[in-house]
């Protein structure tokens, strides 16, 4: 009887890693080897895009934020700082929602901040 290696756990395995590859670019998506490295790399890729988009986000924020406080009259960096000095201890993803939301309340978190920085 001859010796089998492997047998259905070897193509288990690789008809996984090649569902896992279906819709990618040439022979990516057909060779198990390239198929093996396409997955790794895939991977690598997607951790690094979870944390990118935790910063781009939040660069949208400070943007939308910069935009709302010079329609009012204040920089962004001054805003921040008035905020901080007057103890507003909102972050800026809830700020930039305030100021899309409900431009009245953010026009008096943005009146604090002044007060608080001439002060």
């Amino acid at each position: 009887m001859p010796r089998i290696r492997k047998g259905a756990a070897r193509r288990q395995a690789r008809k996984r890693v090649l569902r896992a590859v279906k819709g990618y670019r040439g022979s990516a998506g057909r060779l198990y080897r390239l198929a093996k490295e396409a997955t790794v790399r895939a991977a690598v890729n997607a951790r690094i895009d979870r944390k990118r988009r935790k910063r781009d986000f939040r660069g949208l924020w400070i943007t939308r934020l910069n935009a709302a406080c010079r329609q009012r009259g204040i920089r962004y960096g001054q805003f921040i700082n008035g905020c901080k000095k007057a103890n507003i201890q909102l972050n800026r993803k809830m700020l930039s929602e305030i100021a899309i939301a409900d431009p009245e309340g953010f026009d008096s978190i943005v009146e604090t901040a002044k007060a608080a920085t001439k002060s």
